[in-house]
């Protein structure tokens, strides 16, 4: 019996709810994340930063908006 709060959840969107949890813990974990190439973070190994002045000028300087990791 619906209640009133699954009522106003669309039936495709319950039943495709529903069949992700019947799926088993290990197939969940693997669509979980999704990976997704970050330019030029993903492009070195590693970077190293003396300050975190420096750390936040690089990322506001060299990675896209979208990523985050400007200043607001």
């Amino acid at each position: 019996m619906d209640t009133p709060r699954t009522s106003r959840i669309p039936t495709e969107l319950h039943d495709a709810f529903e069949a992700a949890a019947r799926r088993p813990l290990a197939t969940r974990m693997r669509y979980a994340f999704v990976r997704t190439h970050r330019p030029v973070l993903d492009d070195a190994s590693y970077r190293s930063f003396d300050t975190m002045e420096e750390y936040r000028r690089w990322c506001e300087e060299n990675l896209p908006d979208w990523l985050g990791y400007g200043r607001v």
